[in-house]
């Protein structure tokens, strides 16, 4: 059946068992990965963008034809850009320099309009550290007050969560017949792992759910950010304390270095097919150590955040 919009095939992902990768590493057990990378945005951001936007409506928190703002690595930004183009609501995204120019451009390609912030003083381009975020988020403010806008706020508007508690987990629940024993996520605003693992608790409440963060800025499990600069885009922002967590089990903690993820999403391309970014590498980098320790002969669900696309103007595929 033909959808009325593109915005109404936002999520129903399929997912893929990593078979491949973790037979040829000699490992027990099985890794699920939910593709949100062919969401229409290509990333899983277009269900949070469509959660909260469809959330503020309903609150009538968001008024017709009201300005949108909202800081992002590119992806939220991208999702708010279809939603919001389809809905008539202007939207302006704020992003640091530090994030690939292939997002940027796709944002502009969808009718946003777009602010980029330079990065902190001594901050690395491809790597957006808290302080880059802290600068974003000030002009966010600065031009949601300017414009009387609304503020889409990723980190705290409970559509973000909601949003996966609602969709991602009952897909990968169904999409995996019912098997996850774990779920690992890389911590952004924390909105999938929050809501995700909400919603698996609920279909299995022994199941483990495991924050995945940055060599170097591992501040969830309780560490102090030594390494706050790392390659892998949309989070490891080293923020200690995220909303979305709060009320939500975590299990376990791991980090991945930049190289690890680079070179597990290299081989996820070139053993499954599957072409996604740093985020998606990270989180298959965790499920396999997970598979050699506490979740060997499991079944860990994790998500394919974005599309490799995004990042040939980078170090991933050169």
């Amino acid at each position: 059946m033909a959808a009325g919009s593109i915005v109404d095939v936002i999520g129903q992902t399929p997912s893929v068992w990593l078979d491949r990768l973790v037979a040829a590493r000699g490992l027990k057990g099985r890794i699920l990965a939910k593709l949100d990378y062919l969401n229409p945005g290509f990333s899983k951001k277009d269900r949070a963008a469509k959660g909260i936007i469809e959330a503020a409506e309903a609150e009538a928190t968001l008024k017709p034809g009201q300005t949108v703002v909202e800081l992002t690595s590119g992806n939220m930004g991208t999702g708010l850009a279809i939603v919001c183009g389809i809905k008539g609501y202007p939207f302006v995204a704020v992003m640091s320099r530090g994030n690939s120019v292939e997002r940027a451009r796709m944002m502009l390609a969808l009718g946003a309009e777009v602010i980029l912030v330079d990065q902190a003083q001594g901050s690395s381009p491809g790597q957006v550290s808290g302080a880059d975020l802290a600068l974003v988020e000030a002009e966010a403010a600065r031009v949601t007050r300017a414009r009387r806008a609304f503020r889409a706020d990723q980190f705290h508007h409970a559509g973000n969560a909601r949003a996966h508690y609602e969709t991602t987990a009952p897909e990968l629940w169904a999409d995996s017949e019912g098997s996850l024993t774990a779920f690992a996520d890389f911590a952004g605003s924390g909105g999938t792992f929050g809501g995700t693992v909400k919603g698996l608790k609920e279909k299995n409440p022994n199941l483990c759910g495991y924050l995945v963060e940055p060599e170097g800025a591992a501040v969830l499990a309780g560490n102090p950010a030594h390494t706050p600069g790392h390659p892998i885009q949309g989070g490891g922002y080293a923020m200690p304390d995220l909303d979305f967590l709060r009320d939500v089990q975590t299990d376990g903690y791991l980090t991945v270095s930049g190289d690890e993820a680079r070179a597990t999403v290299r081989a996820l391309a070139q053993e499954e097919g599957i072409f996604a970014g740093f985020s998606t590498g990270a989180n298959v980098a965790a499920a396999l150590r997970l598979l050699q320790g506490p979740e060997s002969g499991g079944v860990i669900g994790v998500i394919a955040c974005d599309s490799g696309l995004k990042y040939l103007s980078t170090d991933l595929w050169a």
